[in-house]
C-alpha cells in the first residue's frame, strides 16, 4: 500500500491554485491560437489578439490572468490502495487553497454565509468531489471557477421525448441567453442523464477534458461537432461584441438515467478555462 503525507497533497494543491491562475493550460492556448485564425470579425480576431496579449502579460509578471481568480473548485480521484497519513485528506486540500490564495496574491472571493456574506479571507473552503478508484495513485484536479460564468449556468430537467434534439436546442438556448454574460469564448461543458446533481457534476467535470478532445461516443462526439458549429453561428463572438467564434469547445459527458427523466445541465466556462492536473 502507497503512503502519502497530507503535506504533500497542501504543497500540490497550493502549486496547483497558483499555477492554474496565472498561466493559461496549453490546451486552452491551442484553442486560442486556432480561434484568432477562424474568427473573421477584425474586432473579434483583434479582442483574441489582446486576450493572448493579457495571457503573456500574466506569465511575465506572475500576476492573475482574471481578476476573478475563482472558487476554488478540486476533484480528487484517490485510489484505493493509498493510505493518507498526517491528518485529514479535506484539511490538506483546504490548507493548500489556503496558502495558494494567500501566497499567490489571489482575489479571495468566498463567504462563509450565502445570505450573511461574510468574507473568510483565504477563499476556503474548497469544493471537493471525491472519487474512490482503483490503484495506489492520487490524482487531483484544480480548477478555479469565476462567477461571471457560473452564473450563466443552466440545468433542465427534460422529458424522455425532448430526445437528442430538444437536448440540443436547450444547450443553444443557454449560451444565446447567456450572450456577453459568460465572457466568450466559452468553453460550454455539458452533462446529460443522472440525477438532478449528478448532470451538473458531470457538466462541471466535462470543463477539464481538454479542448478539441472529443467523446469516444461516436453519437455524442457528432453533438459536439455540430453544437459547436452551431454556437459559433450565434454571432456573439469574442467579448459579446460579434464575430464568428462564440465558443472555443462543447464537451459532454453522458451517464446512465432514469425511464422517467432527461437531466441536461450546462455549465459554461470563460475563455481561460483553469484548470492543472497532477498524479501523485
Amino acid at each position: 500500500m502507497k503512503t502519502i503525507h497530507v503535506d504533500s497533497i497542501t504543497n500540490n494543491i497550493k502549486e496547483m491554485c497558483i499555477e492554474a491562475n496565472y498561466y493559461l493550460a496549453d490546451d486552452m492556448k491551442e484553442a486560442l491560437n486556432l480561434a484568432q485564425k477562424e474568427e473573421q470579425s477584425p474586432l473579434g480576431n483583434q479582442i483574441l489578439g489582446q486576450l493572448k496579449e493579457n495571457l503573456v502579460i500574466a506569465g511575465n509578471h506572475q500576476i492573475p490572468i482574471c481578476q476573478d481568480t475563482g472558487m476554488a473548485v478540486v476533484f480528487a480521484s484517490v485510489g484505493q490502495d493509498v493510505k493518507i497519513e498526517g491528518g485529514s485528506l479535506t484539511d490538506a486540500i483546504n490548507e493548500g487553497v489556503r496558502q495558494g490564495y494567500t501566497e499567490g496574491y489571489l482575489r479571495k472571493s468566498v463567504v462563509k454565509d450565502p445570505f450573511f456574506r461574510e468574507n473568510t479571507k483565504d477563499n476556503t473552503p474548497a469544493v471537493i468531489h471525491y472519487d474512490i478508484v482503483p490503484g495506489d495513485q492520487i490524482i487531483l484536479t484544480v480548477a478555479p471557477k469565476g462567477f461571471g460564468s457560473e452564473n450563466m449556468s443552466r440545468v433542465y430537467m427534460l422529458k424522455p421525448a425532448d430526445g437528442i434534439e430538444g437536448a440540443k436546442d436547450k444547450i443553444i438556448e443557454a449560451v444565446e441567453e447567456a450572450g456577453p454574460n459568460a465572457c466568450p469564448p466559452v468553453v460550454v461543458g455539458v452533462g446529460i442523464g443522472g440525477t438532478f446533481e449528478k448532470a451538473a457534476l458531470l457538466a462541471k467535470q466535462a470543463l477539464t477534458r481538454k479542448a478539441g478532445l472529443h467523446s469516444d461516443i461516436p453519437y455524442v462526439k457528432d453533438m459536439e461537432v455540430e453544437l459547436l458549429e452551431k454556437i459559433n453561428r450565434l454571432g456573439i463572438g469574442p467579448a459579446g461584441l460579434g464575430g464568428t467564434v462564440t465558443a472555443l469547445a462543447v464537451n459532454i459527458n453522458t451517464y446512465a438515467t432514469h425511464i422517467a427523466g432527461l437531466p441536461l445541465a450546462v455549465n459554461m466556462c470563460c475563455h481561460v478555462n483553469r484548470h492543472v492536473t497532477r498524479t501523485l
